[in-house]
């Protein structure tokens, strides 16, 4: 962990108290409607970071939380939160985290490199998927082009606004809801959503 990491583990619960109170990053959007999506997720696989493949319909029946991620980003301690989430609902609730180097250049690690530092800082299980775009891009994971785009998840059309925006998927498949940043994986609000 740099100098700047650790600097920026310590002062995490002061940023998510400061950026809450100043409303930045902390829009929450649900599918009030329970609009199914048009294309099934269940059709996509995840490109994960040592090289395998991961189809998304070994997931069904499980809710699922995808979060797009960095290393040197001021909601990093956020690892340590999305851990204890996937400790927490095990049996119920997958977790995949999008490493990616859209805000700022906060990733840039090789794949490598960013799975030595969950690990190493932060005890991740869950997977990490391979580096990639999440932005709404020509290069825009599969994954995250789906998410983002209302013609494929049935409603939404929000891409992540930062780094550890975090998208809910029911156990059918639905997108349910859309966390900004400053929401924490372990506040009342997506505790709340995964134990619908």
């Amino acid at each position: 962990m740099t100098g700047r990491q650790r600097i920026l583990k310590i002062v995490y619960p002061l940023w998510i108290a400061f950026t809450r109170l100043l409303g930045k990053n902390t829009k929450i959007l649900s599918n009030g409607k329970n609009t199914r999506p048009v294309q099934s997720i269940y059709d996509l696989s995840v490109p994960l970071n040592n090289g395998n493949a991961l189809p998304l319909q070994a997931y069904k029946g499980k809710k699922v939380l995808l979060v797009n991620t960095a290393s040197d980003c001021g909601y990093t301690n956020q690892y340590d939160d999305l851990q204890k989430l996937y400790q927490q609902f095990n049996n119920q609730l997958e977790i995949i985290a999008f490493p990616a180097n859209d805000f700022k250049e906060q990733e840039k690690g090789n794949d490598n490199d960013i799975a030595r530092f969950c690990k190493v800082n932060f005890g991740v299980t869950f997977p990490l998927a391979k580096k990639s775009v999440v932005v709404k891009s020509t290069d825009q994971n599969n994954v995250f082009n789906w998410l983002t785009h209302k013609a494929k998840n049935g409603w939404n059309e929000k891409a992540p606004s930062w780094n550890f925006s975090k998208y809910l998927i029911d156990e059918q498949g639905t997108l349910t809801h859309y966390f900004d940043p400053s929401i924490s994986p372990l506040s009342d609000e997506v505790v709340k959503a995964v134990k619908k």
